[in-house]
């Protein structure tokens, strides 16, 4: 605005004793330049003034501005309203690197003993009759009846009697390795008599797990008899996703919730990261410690898991809702306010529970649309769509339409009713096109850049032919109708 407007706008309101609604109302009109109407639903339908679209809606302003950057909106105070929309200022401040994932609970395997025999034989006497049950360190498991722990017995007693020390001590040796203890090796010799059996004894307290023999079976040294594990602490196992592996550090707090006990928290420690992801899930697993003193963690439970990965200070941030994710790039909606909306693309971070930051794109204090944001985004995404078909038709013309079309020529007739010469466009209200399936109807046509518009007028009947290109029917060439006045044809390339 000029100054010689403004101070004509001046005195008119010191004449006149405007009110300041009259002065707002003014200067919105002259920032704004309305170019053409548009209906909602179709951006195609545009008209020169206000009116309804052929569904009934009323026809929405496009304003210069908003031509200069295709993926700002205008929508009426009324429709925003309808819509729901609803904003969020983006401000900066800290964000806390939380992981919310969930896991289950395993045994702490440094307290995990497996029984395994070093000779072959029977079982006998078996006192663990189930798993789950409980053992305290050096309590009996079950009796073993080996023939060769018997002839070994038998040699350490014969050598016992003949005196020889080095017979002696390579008959303990071998008693030694078939897994026979020292307090055993002490009872043989001061009894100078072997045993028929040999007893296996707890070497912790712990829970039996994988129970693999009963009563009276015979055994291999490959067979694993049984399995005792300590529930004073456990492990529990989580997965993370490939882009929170870094947050992720040794000794870092980590909290466990169970559904079973709400209300409830353990509280432990990463204790340590897998080297390698899972190439299936493409997720990482962490091993978290908890101190389990009243065994309230049982193996195999599922549980909530929260690994507190510290602050990330001074970020943008923005609620997780305005945040739109199409599979290939990452956008939000800005409300630049009086109706005008801007779809933008942005660099998205870390998440942490109802936010998300946002590295590029948005600035401190900039307004996010967090609801009805994807109504706006498909508008925006159609305008910008519209003008780059817009801008191939216009630009790169020549390349169009000497491509090789998609069909053969098709043969269609009509009457012009509007000739639009800035876009190359033909309004024709044609017959049916049968090779088309199409009735009869009026719509727009494009036409091929070596079609001449000269001596063309309204209300002529013509025939024309089409030709498809990318998914479009062109109009390659005119031939209008015989003039009955003058009896001549005329073809217009």
């Amino acid at each position: 605005m000029n100054t010689s407007r403004l101070i004509k706008m001046a005195v008119m309101l010191v004449i006149f004793g405007s009110t300041s609604g009259f002065v707002s109302f003014a200067l919105a009109e002259e920032e704004k330049e309305i170019l053409y109407w548009v209906a909602p639903m179709d951006p195609n339908y545009q008209r020169n003034k206000p009116g309804k679209s052929p569904m009934g809606m009323d026809l929405v302003p496009v304003y210069a501005d908003d031509e200069e950057d295709n993926n700002v909106v205008s929508i009426q105070p009324k429709v925003v309203q309808n819509m729901g929309v609803r904003t969020a200022t983006a401000e900066r401040t800290r964000l806390w690197r939380g992981i919310d994932t969930v896991g289950y609970v395993d045994y702490d395997e440094s307290k995990v003993s497996h029984i395994h025999l070093r000779t072959e034989g029977w079982i006998e006497n078996l006192v663990v009759k189930s798993e789950g049950e409980r053992l305290t360190k050096g309590e009996r498991l079950f009796d073993l009846y080996s023939p060769e722990l018997v002839n070994a017995q038998k040699e350490f007693v014969t050598a016992l009697s003949s005196g020889n020390k080095s017979l002696v001590r390579a008959s303990k040796l071998r008693l030694a390795a078939l897994g026979v203890s020292d307090s055993q090796i002490k009872q043989i010799e001061k009894a100078r008599q072997s045993n028929q059996h040999i007893s296996v004894y707890a070497p912790q307290d712990g829970v039996v797990s994988d129970l693999m023999v009963r009563e009276g079976m015979f055994v291999k040294p490959a067979l694993s008899i049984m399995s005792l594990g300590d529930l004073s602490s456990v492990w529990l196992l989580a997965e993370i996703f490939e882009r929170q592996a870094q947050w992720v550090k040794v000794g870092q707090d980590a909290e466990v919730k169970l559904s079973y006990v709400p209300g409830k928290v353990w509280r432990g420690k990463v204790e340590y990261i897998y080297p390698s992801l899972d190439p299936k899930t493409r997720t990482l697993k962490v091993r978290l410690r908890f101190d389990n003193p009243d065994e309230g963690l049982k193996p195999n439970m599922y549980a909530n898991v929260r690994i507190f990965g510290g602050p990330k200070e001074d970020i943008v941030v923005i609620p997780l809702d305005g945040l739109i994710r199409t599979g290939r790039d990452e956008r939000v909606i800005i409300d630049l306010g009086e109706g005008r909306f801007e779809a933008r693309d942005v660099v998205a971070g870390i998440e942490s529970g109802e936010y998300v930051e946002i590295i590029q794109g948005v600035e401190d204090g900039e307004r996010i649309v967090v609801s009805g944001q994807f109504l706006i985004d498909s508008e925006a995404s159609m305008r910008a769509s519209l003008t780059r078909m817009s801008n191939d038709e216009t630009g790169d013309a020549d390349t169009a339409v000497n491509k090789t079309p998609d069909v053969t020529k098709i043969t269609g007739s009509g009457i012009i009713k509007t000739i639009n010469s800035a876009e190359h466009k033909l309004n024709i209200q044609h017959d049916p096109i049968e090779e088309l399936g199409w009735p009869s109807m009026t719509m727009d046509f494009q036409l091929a850049e070596d079609v001449n518009l000269d001596g063309v007028s309204p209300e002529d009947s013509i025939m024309f032919e089409l030709q498809q290109f990318d998914e479009h029917y062109w109009v390659t060439s005119i031939h209008r109708m015989e003039d009955t006045s003058t009896g001549n044809k005329e073809l217009l390339p």
